[in-house]
C-alpha cells in the first residue's frame, strides 16, 4: 500500500500554523553514460603550427613544380650576387682608407717622429757647438739651436694632436713636453755662465747632455718606434688579400654558370639574357677586383721597399751623424773628465762614442746605397759618404792636437777657425742627407699615390654592378616564370 509523502504543514482547519515545504537539494550530474561499443571516439583538437613551419612546407610543395623551382633558383642566385657584392664593397672600403692611412696618417707622423729626435739631437749639437767657441757665440750657431727646438716643440703638438688619448704615444709627448723647458733651463745657463767665463758652465752643459741623452732622445726614439708599427700595421691592412670577396665571386658565377646550363638543358636555348647579364657583371666586379688589388699591393710594397725603408736607414745615418758631432764637441769641452773602458784600454768617453757613432754612419750610408733604386737617389748618398770621410780624416787630426795638450789648435780644427774645420764636413754630410731623405720621400708618395688610386672607385663600383647582376638574375629568371602562365 502505498502512503502519501509526509508533509510537516499542519492539516486546514487545525489552528496551527502552516509552515512552507522545504525543496529537495538536487543532487550531483549524473556522468555521461558510456559509448557504446564500436562507437567512434571524437580526436582531439589539432595544434595550430607556426607560420614558419607552413612557410616551408609550401616552399617545398612550390619546389616540387618548376615554377617554384625557377623562384628558388632566382632568389638564391640573385642573394649570391648580391652577397658577392657587398662583401667586395666591404673589404675594399678597409683596404682603400688603410692605404690613405699610410699616405696621409701614419707614415707623415712617422716622419714627424724623425723630425723630433733629429731636432732635438741638433738642437743638443749646437749648444755643444756654441759653447765651444767660448764666451763670443756664433750667431749662426745660437738661431740654429733655437730653431730645432721651435721645431721639436712644434713637431710635439702635431704629434699629440693626432695620437690616440691615453697611448703609449701620448704619454711619451706629454714626458717630452715636460722635460723640453727643463733642458732649454740647464742650457741656457751653461750659456750665462760660459759668457762670463765661469768653468762652471760646462757642468750645466754636461747635465743638460745627460738629459738629452739618456732620457728625451730615448724617449723621441721609442716614439719613432710605436710610429713605425703604426705604419707597418697600416700597410698590413692595406695589403690584406680579400679571399672572402673572392670567394664569393668564384661561388656566384659557378651558380650562375649552373644555373643557365640548367636553362638550357631544359629549354634547348643557348642564352638567357639576364643571367648572362649577371654573369658579365658579375665577371666585370670579380677581374676588378684581383687586377686593383694586385696592383695597389705592388705600389705599397714598391713605396715600402724603397721608401719607407730607405727613409728609415737615412734617419739612422743622420742621427747618428748628429750624434758623432756632439760627441765631438764634448770631447773638447770635457777634456778627458769623462772616461770609458775600450778593448781594456781607457779612453775619453766623448771620443769613443764618436767612434762608435761614425762607424754606424758608415753602416747606414752603405744600406742606403743599397736602397736607392735610381742615380737621383744614389748622389746624395755617394756625397754623403765621401764628406764622412773627410771628416773622419780631419777629426783624426784634431783628437791627435787634443790628446797632446794642444787645445786651441785643436778647437780651431773643429768649430771651424783654420783649415779644414770638421764642421764643415759634418754640415755637408747634414746636407746631402736631407737632399737624400727629400728625394725618398718624393719616391713614397708617388708609390703610395699609385696604390691608393688603383682602389678608388671599387667599392662604389662593386656595389652597382652587384644590384645590377641580381637584377639581371631576376630578370632572366622572370622570363622563363612568363612561358608558365
Amino acid at each position: 500500500m502505498t502512503h502519501p509523502p509526509k508533509s510537516s504543514a499542519a492539516p486546514p482547519g487545525s489552528g496551527l500554523p502552516t509552515m512552507p515545504a522545504v525543496p529537495s537539494q538536487p543532487g550531483p550530474p549524473a556522468p555521461p553514460p558510456p559509448p557504446s561499443p564500436g562507437a567512434a571516439v571524437p580526436a582531439p583538437a589539432a595544434t595550430r603550427r607556426t607560420a614558419f613551419a607552413e612557410g616551408v612546407d609550401r616552399l617545398r610543395e612550390a619546389a616540387t613544380t618548376e615554377p617554384g623551382r625557377l623562384r628558388v633558383i632566382g632568389a638564391l642566385v640573385a642573394l649570391l650576387v648580391v652577397a658577392f657584392g657587398a662583401v667586395t664593397a666591404w673589404q675594399m672600403t678597409d683596404r682603400a682608407a688603410a692605404a690613405d692611412d699610410v699616405l696621409t696618417s701614419s707614415q707623415p707622423l712617422s716622419s714627424d717622429a724623425a723630425d723630433i729626435y733629429r731636432s732635438l739631437a741638433d738642437a743638443n749639437t749646437a749648444a755643444a757647438s756654441g759653447y765651444l767657441a767660448g764666451p763670443q757665440e756664433k750667431p749662426a750657431m745660437r738661431r740654429r739651436y733655437e730653431k730645432d727646438i721651435r721645431t721639436a716643440a712644434d713637431k710635439l703638438v702635431t704629434a699629440a694632436s693626432n695620437s690616440r688619448a691615453g697611448s703609449d704615444s701620448a704619454k711619451t709627448i706629454e714626458d717630452l713636453n715636460q722635460l723640453l723647458p727643463q733642458y732649454k733651463g740647464l742650457i741656457e745657463t751653461a750659456r750665462a755662465n760660459n759668457r762670463q767665463g765661469y768653468p762652471v758652465g760646462s757642468a750645466y752643459l754636461r747635465a743638460a747632455n745627460e738629459q738629452m741623452q739618456q732620457q728625451m732622445l730615448p724617449k723621441a726614439e721609442n716614439l719613432y718606434r710605436k710610429e713605425n708599427q703604426r705604419l707597418r700595421s697600416d700597410y698590413a691592412d692595406a695589403k690584406a688579400f680579400p679571399w672572402a670577396a673572392i670567394g664569393l665571386g668564384l661561388v656566384a658565377l659557378g651558380g650562375l654558370a649552373w644555373a643557365q646550363r640548367r636553362t638550357y638543358l631544359r629549354t634547348n636555348r643557348v642564352l638567357n639574357q639576364g643571367l648572362v647579364t649577371a654573369s658579365a657583371a658579375s665577371a666585370v666586379v670579380l677581374l676588378w677586383l684581383v687586377v686593383g688589388h694586385v696592383v695597389a699591393r705592388a705600389g705599397l710594397n714598391d713605396s715600402y721597399d724603397h721608401g719607407v725603408r730607405s727613409l728609415n736607414v737615412l734617419h739612422d745615418a743622420r742621427i747618428a751623424s748628429l750624434t758623432a758631432r756632439s760627441d765631438e764637441n764634448l770631447s773638447l769641452i770635457r777634456r778627458g773628465a769623462d772616461t770609458t773602458k775600450v778593448g781594456g784600454a781607457t779612453k775619453d768617453a766623448y771620443a769613443a762614442g764618436y767612434d762608435a757613432q761614425i762607424g754606424r754612419l758608415a753602416t747606414s750610408l752603405t744600406r742606403a746605397g743599397g736602397l736607392a733604386d735610381d742615380p737621383a737617389g744614389r748622389k746624395p748618398v755617394q756625397d754623403a759618404n765621401g764628406f764622412m770621410k773627410a771628416w773622419k780624416d780631419r777629426h783624426g787630426v784634431a783628437q791627435q792636437l787634443n790628446d797632446k795638450g794642444e787645445y786651441q789648435q785643436a778647437r780651431d780644427k773643429v768649430i771651424g777657425v783654420g783649415k779644414d774645420p770638421t764642421s764643415v764636413c759634418f754640415d755637408n754630410v747634414d746636407k746631402a742627407l736631407q737632399t737624400a731623405l727629400g728625394h725618398e720621400q718624393a719616391e713614397f708618395q708617388q708609390a703610395a699615390g699609385d696604390g691608393k688610386d688603383a682602389l678608388t672607385g671599387l667599392p662604389y663600383g662593386a656595389a652597382v654592378l652587384a644590384v645590377l647582376g641580381a637584377a639581371g638574375a631576376v630578370l632572366g629568371i622572370g622570363r622563363r616564370l612568363s612561358e608558365y602562365r
